[in-house]
């Protein structure tokens, strides 16, 4: 067998198996995916470079809220509902993207990420080139600590993450 083809199984075998073990869509802490014809309220949320505008938000447990998400950057963003467990866990699946060219800093490449069975589709998330733009409709929890980060390499350690903030009632 070929070295690539060799990395390249065992890169979606473990991919796989992370997948089952750290399913961020399937951890109702982090609330779930918001039913289109429920938005309670759409806000608009900027990508710049290592910043998200606004970085605090505040909502209300079962609130589902239409993000209408712009990378304003210069560099590849993501928007992703998690926790630091969550983008812990989401952080190798990050790396193998920018090592296998399936994404640089400044691109995506969705032929090679097809080609892996990767399309970053998560409903808690969207990753976005320079100049695009994306929604992300989520339903909140009874609580907990969430937040939105971006998860491409370095950017999260740079701080590129906000906070939302949970206020009573429904």
């Amino acid at each position: 067998m070929n070295r690539s083809l060799l990395i390249g199984t065992a890169f979606v075998a473990a991919l796989s198996a992370a997948a089952v073990f750290a399913d961020p869509v399937h951890d109702s802490a982090i609330g779930q995916p918001g039913d289109a014809a429920k938005v309670d309220r759409t806000l608009k949320i900027d990508m710049d470079e290592m910043k998200f505008i606004p970085e605090a938000i505040k909502v209300k447990p079962g609130e589902t809220i239409r993000f209408e998400v712009v990378n304003v950057g210069r560099f590849v963003h993501e928007f992703n509902i998690g926790t630091m467990e969550t983008w812990k866990a989401h952080r190798d699946e990050m790396q193998m993207m920018m090592k296998t060219g399936m994404m640089t800093t400044r691109t995506l490449n969705h032929a090679k990420m097809m080609e892996a069975g990767m399309m970053h589709d998560d409903a808690n998330s969207i990753l976005l080139e320079p100049g695009e733009s994306g929604e992300v409709i989520w339903t909140f929890p009874e609580g907990g600590e969430i937040g939105f980060g971006c998860n491409v390499p370095g950017h999260l350690e740079a701080g590129m993450k906000g906070t939302f903030q949970m206020e009573s009632g429904a």
